[in-house]
């Protein structure tokens, strides 16, 4: 990896992006969670959550997203349970193999522990227009943590406006290696369906989960990213 901060490309005309407001408390945020399910999913009793939870609380964490670790609840699991305009999330056709992208090597703060915290994750709006490649390097050298996808579905769970038309985002703190070793050129994302091709009309404006090249640009993608994780 470079040491240098890439150059972006040039920005696109697009409005900018509503605020996304701060995440609901931790205990709101277990809350949540039981209510979906996703403490069975993860094999977790809904005290165990909510305990979680009261303790980050208590310690004063603010702007934080509570996670299930992604060997707990995997993609393919939390996609269905996303509402956007009465529709489920879902993961793209050609994206069957969602659940073996696992945490890049740039992600080196992933606890070993069924829940734990997010701490302020931000959409990475002013990086539209950057490939993964370049935003990477960048967000590294900012001292940020490239988003997993499960951290990022966890996040549109919890705070739907962090997902916004024109305004979606890219989770590339999780990649999928080739049993040589080699990285798979796919980057995942979240973003809203337009209802076409295989997507089918019936999910317009449904989450999508997806992919993108690696070293490709879109103007209507940011970069999820975090200050961190903790336990």
């Amino acid at each position: 990896m470079s040491d240098s901060v890439p150059v972006p490309a040039p920005a696109s005309d697009r409005a900018p992006g509503a605020v996304v407001p701060p995440l609901p408390s931790p205990t709101a945020q277990a809350e949540r969670l039981v209510e979906l399910g996703v403490h069975e999913i993860a094999g977790l009793g809904a005290d165990a959550v909510r305990d979680f939870a009261r303790s980050a609380e208590d310690a004063g964490r603010e702007n934080v997203l509570l996670a299930v670790h992604p060997d707990r609840a995997p993609a393919s699991a939390l996609a269905p349970l996303l509402r956007r305009d009465g529709r489920p999330g879902f993961v793209v056709v050609d994206m069957t193999d969602v659940d073996l992208f696992a945490p890049a090597d740039a992600v080196t703060d992933l606890p070993d522990a069924p829940l734990y915290l997010v701490d302020r994750p931000d959409r990475g709006d002013e990086m539209a227009n950057w490939s993964p490649d370049e935003a990477l390097s960048a967000l590294v050298g900012r001292g940020r943590t490239p988003l997993l996808l499960t951290e990022g579905l966890h996040w549109v769970l919890q705070q739907p406006a962090a997902l916004e038309r024109n305004h979606c985002f890219m989770t590339i703190g999780s990649r999928l290696r080739r049993a040589n070793g080699s990285l798979d050129a796919r980057t995942p994302a979240i973003w809203i369906s337009n209802g076409t091709g295989r997507d089918g009309r019936e999910r317009r404006g449904a989450a999508k989960i997806g992919w993108c090249w690696a070293g490709n640009r879109h103007t209507w993608l940011g970069f999820g990213s975090a200050a961190g994780r903790v336990r």
